[in-house]
């Protein structure tokens, strides 16, 4: 079951890009960011309660609770700087580095959880790497300067936090139910995203959100949230080094709805990095 879970949040976390990218289109990506995570807060609740989870909170060890809310933390920054990435990059340049956060918790995961290592998972790593530098090209905006390369560190930076909270995820869900687990991680997400926007003087803004951005903005909430929960239940009993190169075929989704939806165009160059990206991310599943 895990696979079928983990191939779930992959297909919801490629909507979540596309409905991101059209709702912060008007809106401050912090801004944005904290109005999804009230979204997943109530959604993944609902969730517990609907379970029954909400029982064994009481039961929630001590090394269980920092693991989830240092997840949670590690949630946020990926967040912040993801959703800021995306605000002013291509969803279709913007995705595949945010995904390349794959490699790095392959590799945390080999060393932390000893999940094996291997001929085909190398030449996996190998082809992500090489597919996810194909499809990096320069963003000129307004913003970004002469280089263009602004919504690069935004990204980079949104992958190793990615990966930081998949190893601190798995950790923390080890003895808990998934679903209570995620909950708990988005109270912590919640607090952290409206502290920075409130830091920052923005709730303002939040009068200003038209009616569409408000729609997409609390659709990618959904979105988020069915997408962490089977993530997270699929790192329960899955090897994170599998797991999480499935969650990032969300990638196929999020290209193919920026070329058909936003009308980004992809270049042979950057083809040839997506087709990389998945033969490895492919290689990871069937010689898991």
């Amino acid at each position: 079951m895990w696979i079928f879970f983990a191939f779930s949040s992959a297909f919801f976390a490629g909507l979540v890009a596309i409905l991101a990218k059209i709702g912060i289109k008007n809106t401050d990506s912090n801004v944005a960011t904290a109005i999804r995570t009230v979204v997943i807060v109530l959604f993944s609740w609902m969730m517990v309660f609907i379970v029954g989870s909400h029982t064994k909170i009481a039961e929630i060890s001590a090394k269980t609770l920092v693991f989830l809310i240092l997840s949670g933390f590690a949630t946020g920054g990926s967040w912040l700087f993801y959703f800021r990435a995306l605000q002013i990059g291509d969803v279709n340049k913007v995705v595949p580095v945010d995904k390349s956060s794959t490699i790095l918790t392959i590799i945390l995961s080999l060393i932390i959880f000893r999940e094996g290592v291997s001929i085909p998972k190398i030449i996996a790593v190998i082809a992500i790497a090489i597919g996810t530098y194909l499809m990096i090209e320069k963003k000129q905006t307004k913003e970004s300067g002469e280089g263009g390369y602004k919504w690069l560190v935004y990204a980079i930076l949104g992958a190793v936090f990615a990966s930081l909270t998949a190893i601190l995820g798995k950790i923390g869900i080890q003895d808990i139910d998934s679903n209570l687990g995620t909950a708990i991680r988005t109270i912590v997400v919640l607090i952290m995203a409206w502290l920075i926007i409130i830091g920052q003087g923005k709730v303002g803004q939040l009068k200003h959100i038209d009616k569409k951005s408000w729609i997409f903005i609390i659709l990618s909430g959904f979105a988020t949230g069915l997408s962490w929960l089977s993530y997270y239940r699929a790192l329960q009993t899955g090897p994170a080094s599998v797991v999480v190169p499935i969650d990032k075929l969300s990638i196929v989704l999020s290209v193919a709805f920026s070329y058909f939806i936003l009308k980004e165009k992809l270049k042979k160059k950057s083809f040839l990095g997506l087709a990389l990206i998945v033969a490895g991310t492919l290689t990871l599943i069937f010689f898991k």
